[in-house]
């Protein structure tokens, strides 16, 4: 899930963020995103990294330094110092919205800023860069032929990645001041250094300094051929994946991991302990799942209810019978989508149930179908949804014989 959010900073202005929020259940942690150098929050490492992150859990906050995107300000009176300040502002947003962040996470510039913002923010536990420099003074290398305008007139428009800025002076003389590599061996956070050997904006140089300067818990991780920008699909969600698995060890997680069922062919093995409340570890003929209930059963809602996975095995079952019968009959149905939703109704409303008394199951399947049909083709599919067998299964008289093991 995503929404849009914005946020005020310690200078007054508004910025404007997205958050990325797991579907279900509380996250097992919060991290901010910091984007590259004059780039935006909507650029595609920055979705597809956040994305990655809430995939396993873990929300995420990438928002537009002041003067950029569409937060406010001008982005001719920013500076690093700014942009450090935009990272702390975000984090404090999140601390009074939700919890406090204990992940950053920047590319290019923005790793550096978070170097820097890291050592202000008791919460974060991890800190992870992607291509970025050990020092911000490294970016003057992009402006070196405008150095000498900026500093006689005061500011200068320049072109970057093809479009124009305006660099003031304040920003040069911000970026001499700074000694961030000087304050990463101090930093006491765990960190993950993310670099290509074949970055031609920021060499893989500068990761050895940061990762040199660390103490440990630290970890690099080359990004093979990736460009500076990770603009393949295949790099940026890589370097998301990588980044869960990397901080899970550092954030803990909101749900304790339970021991796993075992395995017995041809059966569902289902574990659970007393002190683990509603949570299972579920083991289906070698494939592992999780249950539990929603918290507002007194569960943790760490995995789909009972009643999920029953909803689940009538969808599941209602498409395969009806892709199975469109092969079989040559019918053009190019997918089928079916959703389920299970509930309780009084007897006296359902018309066809032989049952008057008390309340009933039912589930409430809607079926989409997509392809060159016709109508008669359609209604017929609605009738063949009807013999998917755990549809029969449900409507059947079913025995369950229960013994103790051993």
């Amino acid at each position: 899930m995503q929404k849009n959010i914005r946020f005020s900073t310690k200078s007054g202005d508004t910025l404007a963020g997205v958050l990325h929020v797991p579907d279900a259940g509380a996250p097992r942690a919060w991290a901010v995103f910091a984007h590259c150098f004059t780039c935006t929050k909507n650029i595609k490492a920055a979705v597809n990294i956040a994305e990655a992150l809430r995939l396993e859990g873990i929300a995420v906050l990438r928002f537009d330094f002041t003067g950029l995107g569409q937060s406010e300000g001008e982005f001719s009176d920013t500076h690093f110092s700014s942009n450090v300040q935009d990272l702390v502002d975000a984090a404090g947003f999140l601390a009074s919205e939700h919890d406090a962040p204990s992940i950053l996470v920047g590319h290019s510039l923005g790793g550096t800023a978070c170097l820097a913002a890291a050592a202000r923010l008791d919460s974060v536990k991890a800190v992870a860069t992607l291509g970025s420099p050990a020092d911000a003074e490294h970016i003057l290398g992009l402006l070196q032929e405008d150095i000498e305008t900026i500093e006689e007139q005061g500011e200068a428009t320049v072109k970057l990645a093809g479009r124009p800025f305006t660099i003031a002076r304040d920003f040069v003389d911000d970026v001499r001041r700074q000694r961030v590599r000087d304050g990463i061996h101090s930093l006491r956070k765990a960190l993950l250094v993310m670099h290509s050997p074949l970055d031609e904006i920021v060499s893989i140089d500068e990761a050895t300094r940061i990762y040199t300067s660390a103490l440990h818990p630290k970890s690099f991780v080359s990004l093979d051929d990736a460009d500076h920008l990770l603009s393949k699909e295949r790099d940026s969600r890589y370097a998301g994946q990588l980044l869960a698995a990397w901080a899970s060890r550092y954030i803990g997680s909101a749900v304790a991991p339970i021991p796993l069922a075992p395995f017995e062919s041809d059966a569902v093995v289902v574990n659970g302990q007393t002190e683990n409340g509603f949570r299972v570890s579920i083991n289906a003929d070698g494939h592992l799942l999780a249950g539990d209930e929603p918290a507002s059963l007194g569960g943790k809602d760490s995995g789909p209810t009972p009643y999920d996975y029953l909803s689940a095995a009538l969808a599941s079952c209602t498409v395969m019978t009806l892709n199975m019968y469109a092969r079989h009959k040559k019918i053009e149905l190019t997918s089928a989508e079916v959703s389920v939703r299970h509930g309780k109704i009084h007897a006296r409303d359902c018309e066809e149930c032989e049952t008057r008394e008390g309340k009933i199951d039912q589930f409430d399947r809607i079926i989409r179908l997509e392809g060159d049909l016709s109508d008669e083709q359609r209604q017929r599919l609605l009738e063949i949804a009807d013999r998917c067998p755990v549809h029969k299964t449900l409507h059947q008289e079913v025995a369950i014989k229960s013994s103790l093991a051993g």
